[in-house]
């Protein structure tokens, strides 16, 4: 069984996300929306399906990453979460919360030994692929 296939987000905290997001445009051409940014990549095993990575900046008393107390949490694209999830658990490996299910995928919350909280995202890229399509169709209007 495949775990993680690739990062599926950097999320961080700041006391100004959207002050944050404006510097990011600015300097480094990072184009965002109220979710931050994503960026668009290819799976290396088929060439024509997109992947992307998100970015985002959360408000520095955001309750999103508890309960880790670190600035910062990393999303990790997953196979199969449910499996890996029962996997994780036997391995003595701490899962916080419960799956949640959205229309463009699975979510599940791990702790890792630096007490920073992993998010495993099982995508439905063809969802999310429409989603990211409209939302950057939006910020170039």
């Amino acid at each position: 069984m495949k775990r993680v296939t690739g990062i599926g987000g950097i999320f961080f905290k700041t006391d100004d996300p959207e002050a944050t997001k404006q510097w990011y445009k600015k300097h480094l051409e990072i184009n965002s929306g109220p979710y931050g940014g994503t960026f668009e990549w290819r799976h290396a095993s088929d060439k024509d399906k997109k992947g992307f990575t998100a970015w985002s900046p959360f408000s520095e008393d955001s309750d999103y990453f508890d309960p880790s107390e670190k600035e910062f949490m990393i999303n990790y694209r997953v196979e199969n979460l449910e499996k890996l999830l029962e996997v994780l658990k036997e391995e003595g490996v701490k899962v916080v919360g419960e799956m949640e299910e959205f229309e463009y995928g699975k979510f599940g919350w791990i702790i890792d030994p630096n007490g920073v909280k992993i998010e495993l995202w099982e995508p439905n890229d063809e969802v999310y692929d429409t989603i990211v399509e409209e939302d950057q169709s939006n910020k170039s209007s």
